[in-house]
């Protein structure tokens, strides 16, 4: 077996839950804290997101929790699952980081997870990562998604510039989905419901777009993804470098399984 190169170590940030919230039947908040969120660095994005870590029940970890030497050391079937999700809300003085979490029943891992988690918990983290946050140059802004969106959505819009003219097309299953968003902005707010039909593309496409140059945000499941980036970018002129886009999560696919179809496009771009 081949040596492996020496790796300088980055321990995951371990938080602990302090408390829990149901903000919808299927969104639920994760607050944490403790010494060690004095780890974690945030960044200016507010797409900011992190990648949680479950690890394998029973399995012992060395210590610091480090997923480089978790790779080194122990077989595939015992590293911790890994899922990403957007800090909803980082504040320091108060020494809590929030998470929402969409859950569906019992399918997946960080769903079922969220739903059994009980403060004194503890939560294992890597990032933040990030891409995103509203420009000073565009003329308004367009925000798409869906419910994995709608954390990035949401604090985009509460760091949005005072008057900015925004569009935001959120879409959920239904009306109980429905949160309350704040923004310095001029937002208007489309709800699209899924359960009811109702199309995010058609939705989108159905904007009167307004003058000027836009910064969109669209993230999501990758099937509208796919059809909203060729509809921005080929028939609205869209500029690529104010355009953020990317696919969540693809439906019938797992988590794992979208991942590695992402990194084998992105071989096949090479």
């Amino acid at each position: 077996m081949a040596e492996r190169p020496e790796r300088k170590a980055r321990p995951a940030v371990r938080l602990r839950v302090l408390r829990t919230q149901q903000l919808t039947p299927h969104m639920i908040r994760i607050v944490a804290g403790g010494e060690g969120l004095a780890l974690f660095q945030p960044n200016e994005f507010t797409d900011a997101y992190v990648k949680v870590l479950f690890p394998v029940p029973g399995v012992s970890y060395p210590e610091p929790f480090d997923m480089g030497v978790i790779r080194a050391e122990l077989p595939r079937e015992h590293w911790p699952v890994m899922r990403s999700y957007t800090v909803r809300h980082y504040d320091a003085d108060a020494g809590e980081l929030t998470i929402d979490f969409v859950h569906h029943g019992d399918e997946g891992v960080a769903g079922p997870w969220a739903r059994r988690v009980q403060p004194g918990d503890d939560l294992l983290l890597n990032g933040p990562g990030g891409a995103y946050a509203p420009g000073a140059e565009a003329d308004w802004h367009l925000l798409v998604g869906d419910e994995s969106a709608l954390p990035a959505i949401a604090l985009s819009l509460e760091h949005m510039p005072e008057g900015a003219p925004v569009r935001v097309f959120v879409e959920i299953e239904g009306p109980g989905e429905r949160q309350p968003l704040t923004t310095k902005g001029d937002a208007q707010v489309h709800w699209v419901h899924r359960s009811a039909g109702e199309s995010l593309v058609d939705a989108v496409r159905g904007l009167e777009f307004p003058a000027g140059t836009v910064q969109a945000f669209v993230h999501g499941e990758a099937g509208f993804v796919r059809e909203l980036r060729r509809y921005l970018l080929d028939e609205r002129g869209v500029r690529k470098d104010l355009l953020s886009i990317s696919g969540y999560w693809r439906r019938g696919a797992t988590d794992e399984q979208w991942r590695a179809e992402k990194a084998a496009e992105r071989a096949a771009q090479k």
